[in-house]
């Protein structure tokens, strides 16, 4: 099936390459055959992971966010490396950041963080069965551990303290499974 909206690629110009994101301009054909440009971030996707301790708390960080200027609230998430598998790598993130071991970690989706101008993929996991691991955190990452119910993550949804997509559909996800307090 023929897209009609397809945008061909005419040329790429390359802007920046970074540790998380490559920044590139394309010159693109339009479906009515007008030139425009697209500044693209490429960047390698990431993982997070929504998990619950056995007395149905949330696991979730507490990070400043240089771009937003603040500190907010997070479920655990990370950059995948090149190569990496998703799920190896979701494991690996929930115990690095919050010192957890999943046992047993579902995948329930993926989804694009802003596909207007990046192409971040962010996988998202479930766990309810965790073990005390080891916190190990990237040497440029401050960030505390939190275990919080339903309800107070609903607060800080509120309170703009839980203010990013992943986390809000975390909390959305858990409330439609039902079962917490």
């Amino acid at each position: 099936m023929k897209d009609e909206f397809y945008e061909k690629t005419i040329s790429t110009k390359p802007i920046f390459s970074g540790r998380v994101i490559d920044l590139v301009v394309k010159d693109v054909e339009l479906p009515d055959g007008k030139t425009s440009k697209r500044e693209i971030i490429n960047h390698p996707g990431a993982v997070a992971v929504i998990a619950l301790t056995k007395e149905n708390k949330i696991l979730l960080v507490k990070q400043f966010r240089k771009p937003l200027e603040k500190t907010i609230v997070e479920i655990p998430a990370g950059k995948l490396e090149i190569g990496e598998d998703p799920l190896e790598c979701a494991k690996r993130e929930l115990e690095e950041e919050t010192g957890y071991k999943a046992l047993n970690i579902k995948f329930i989706t993926s989804f694009y963080t802003s596909p207007g101008f990046a192409d971040e993929l962010i996988h998202i996991y479930f766990t309810d069965q965790i073990e005390i691991g080891e916190i190990n955190c990237d040497e440029d990452e401050f960030l505390s551990v939190m275990e919080i119910s339903l309800q107070e993550a609903e607060k800080l949804i509120e309170q703009q303290i839980i203010h990013d997509a992943k986390t809000v559909y975390a909390i959305q996800f858990l409330k439609l499974k039902g079962g917490l307090t």
